[in-house]
């Protein structure tokens, strides 16, 4: 409950309610009632309030007193029950919460509905609140409940109490959760370069660039099916761009190679050969003599005689002559 002051007592009203809570019905009998309001007067006296020695208290708790008596029951019932009955949902917003609480209770006591009380109430549904969150992420696994503190900006000294956890893994958790906001930011203006195309075409643009498909099914707003149809057309393009790649770089090998022997025309024989034997005085190494060769464009069919059959080459010269 709340406190009125730096006493940490708390405000009188509240207290003359709880005590007046813990009255019998023969506490409320007529020859009873006076004692019944001496003794809570003595009660909050020893608790610091000083009642019974000032008018203006005392008046506060025999009306409290006549209003029970009024009703047929404690204000402090019906309060607790409606705080009691308070869920997660009913407290997103605790002044929302608190006016409705007091709207509620004040139709039966309509003193509820004095200003000075709206500050204690106040303080008491924003503590529900918190208990409410502590007790949700404690049922949550792992570092959910971590998390879901932090996003409902629970202050740390309060987490790390209520879930025995250390700073350092506060820390951790705040860190990944920073790294995610990054993320998120980022995969928001990769949306925004896609905006107003198909759905095949935004998951398309995200996996291009590297977001998980947690990701992509949230914030592109799409369901798993449309993941797997775009990963699933990804892979054909990709086995489309391999098979052309792998083409062209035949291609290139070929073309590198050079023509075949049969078809290489006589006076380019003759030069080739010619060439390949001032390379082969250069050097007799074979690596040098194809590097020498590639350089000079001459085909692969004839280095390749070169490096292994050389004397054939006087062969081929003559054929080339006629």
């Amino acid at each position: 409950m709340t406190t009125s002051d730096a006493t940490g007592k708390k405000p009188l009203w509240l207290s003359i309610e709880e005590n007046i809570l813990e009255l019998g019905s023969q506490d409320l009998s007529g020859e009873n009632l006076e004692a019944s309001i001496q003794h809570i007067a003595g009660n909050l006296d020893n608790a610091g309030y000083n009642v019974s020695h000032h008018g203006g208290n005392m008046l506060q708790l025999r009306w409290a007193m006549n209003d029970m008596r009024k009703v047929g029951r404690p204000l402090m019932k019906d309060f607790n029950a409606a705080i009691a009955a308070l869920a997660l949902e009913d407290v997103a917003d605790p002044y929302s919460a608190t006016n409705k609480l007091i709207s509620d209770i004040g139709k039966t006591f309509p003193k509820f509905k004095g200003s000075e009380r709206r500050p204690d109430v106040i303080a008491i549904v924003e503590k529900t609140r918190l208990d409410l969150l502590i007790a949700k992420a404690k049922d949550l696994s792992g570092d959910e409940g971590i998390r879901f503190l932090i996003e409902q900006q629970v202050a740390p000294e309060v987490i790390t109490k209520a879930l025995e956890i250390t700073g350092e893994k506060l820390e951790q958790v705040n860190t990944g959760m920073e790294k995610e906001r990054v993320e998120r930011s980022r995969v928001a203006t990769l949306l925004e370069a896609v905006a107003g195309k198909s759905d095949a075409e935004k998951v398309k643009h995200l996996f291009e660039n590297n977001v998980s498909e947690e990701l992509i099914i949230e914030m592109a707003q799409v369901d798993q099916g449309a993941v797997d149809d775009a990963k699933q057309a990804m892979e054909a393009e990709l086995k489309e761009k391999q098979r052309l790649e792998e083409e062209a770089a035949a291609a290139k090998k070929a073309a590198a190679a050079g023509p075949a022997l049969d078809d290489i025309p006589p006076d380019e024989m003759l030069d080739h050969i010619e060439a390949i034997r001032e390379i082969m005085e250069f050097s007799d190494q074979e690596k040098e003599i194809r590097v020498m060769c590639e350089q000079s464009s001459i085909p692969k069919a004839l280095v390749d005689i070169a490096v292994s059959e050389p004397d054939k080459l006087d062969e081929l010269e003559k054929k080339a002559e006629g």
